[in-house]
């Protein structure tokens, strides 16, 4: 039997293998501290688990509009004038299963088989194996570590042309850490009005998690809002990872493309999932921001002890809840037992031999650097890092 040739179009997410050999060794019982995956490790909030309650027992149980509730979509609207002062209205607006299928809806609503899709290095695991499930052609622009892995206009200048069909960027970045600036997005956005057969996809599903004050979007030039498509969702700001709802903000014409996409997909998303997203969407932000002060604590207390290690060169985050360090200083050293060759190869020995899951760089486009998080309770936190300095101590 013969399965199908697109499944050799992409790859596994490496964050999701990670996780995997994780659980492999924890079952083995030994003691892993996962650094890989991207979730708070923080509950959701009561009043919005008292809200999808209240939705079982309002029976709130049948099949769902395609695009969403007309109130959910009302909802997004609210938070985006609240947040971001953006003007949309619900004919803009589509929830989805999760941003994944959020993102997979976009590019295949815009992206036609040979379009060339950009997207800024490092980058998060999915942009590309999406754009390759949709025919594209990706073309990787790198950016780099002084400019905290911030694409510049000139950057972005020199690789945009008249084929460029979307590009593709976060802020904050994952994996990064790494928050565009309202200038810094100015910028770009004078290099993008030269372009107006491009779409711009931002992701901004981590927007609460920011440490550097308010969060600016690319959709506030209205030049550009016409081709701005805003990805954004419930898992990260308020730690809603297992109730999969992602949402997109666009022109009505890439929104009625998506419907129809997700009308043959999955059709409307979780309807529980929905009523509890009202709530969390027009309520009381305090315990996203309390979530996000914590993450500033622990991300102090990383760069505290990162910085005491050698060999390890970084930008310290402005956002997200990960580092990202530069690990080539380690390539060609080993600890009597296994020689380190590239970035895969130290995930592989920090996860054998100090029991930290970690991911390597190269599946986000960085193939010097590692990603590391820090959702995790400042007591495993401290008990990783002890583990990670004592391995790479061995490392000569």
């Amino acid at each position: 039997m013969q399965l199908s040739s697109r499944l050799q179009l992409f790859n596994e997410p490496e964050t999701l293998k990670m996780a995997k050999l994780g659980r492999e060794l924890r079952a083995k019982g030994i003691d892993v501290i996962d650094l890989s995956l991207g979730e708070p490790d923080f509950d959701t909030p009561a009043h919005i688990k008292e809200a999808a309650k209240k939705a079982i027992d309002d029976n709130w149980s049948h099949y769902t509009p395609v695009a969403g509730y007309p109130e959910l979509r009302e909802a997004v609207c609210t938070k985006l004038k609240r947040d971001n002062n953006l003007n949309y209205k619900p004919e803009n607006i589509i929830a989805s299963t999760g941003a994944k299928h959020s993102l997979a809806n976009a590019v295949f609503a815009t992206v036609s088989k040979g379009d060339e899709v950009i997207i800024p290095t490092p980058y998060w695991v999915t942009y590309s194996e999406i754009v390759k499930l949709g025919e594209g052609v990706v073309k990787l622009v790198p950016t780099s570590l002084k400019n905290k892995y911030k694409i510049t206009p000139a950057e972005l200048e020199a690789a945009i042309s008249d084929k460029t069909r979307l590009f593709i960027f976060s802020s904050p970045c994952n994996p990064s850490g790494s928050v565009y600036s309202k200038a810094e997005l100015e910028g770009l956005a004078n290099v993008f009005k030269k372009y107006p057969n491009c779409y711009i996809l931002s992701d901004e599903i981590y927007e609460y998690i920011n440490f550097v004050g308010k969060h600016e979007s690319i959709a506030q030039f209205e030049e550009l809002k016409d081709r701005v498509i805003v990805l954004n969702g419930l898992s990260k700001g308020f730690a809603m990872t297992g109730y999969r709802l992602g949402y997109l903000a666009a022109h009505p014409d890439v929104i009625k493309a998506c419907e129809k996409l997700q009308g043959q997909f999955t059709s409307g998303t979780n309807s529980i999932t929905q009523r509890a997203a009202i709530t969390a969407l027009t309520t009381d932000l305090k315990p996203s921001m309390d979530m996000t002060k914590e993450f500033e604590r622990r991300k102090k207390r990383v760069i505290e002890l990162m910085s005491a290690i050698p060999g390890l060169t970084f930008a310290e985050p402005d956002g997200a809840f990960y580092v990202f360090p530069t690990v080539s200083s380690y390539f060609g050293k080993s600890d009597g037992e296994e020689t380190i060759k590239d970035a895969d190869d130290l995930c592989m020995y920090l996860l054998n031999k100090a029991h930290v899951s970690t991911v390597t760089g190269r599946a986000f486009g960085e193939p010097t650097a590692i990603r590391i998080s820090f959702a995790n309770s400042m007591e495993k936190i401290e008990e990783a890092w002890k583990r990670i300095t004592a391995a790479l101590a061995k490392l000569k």
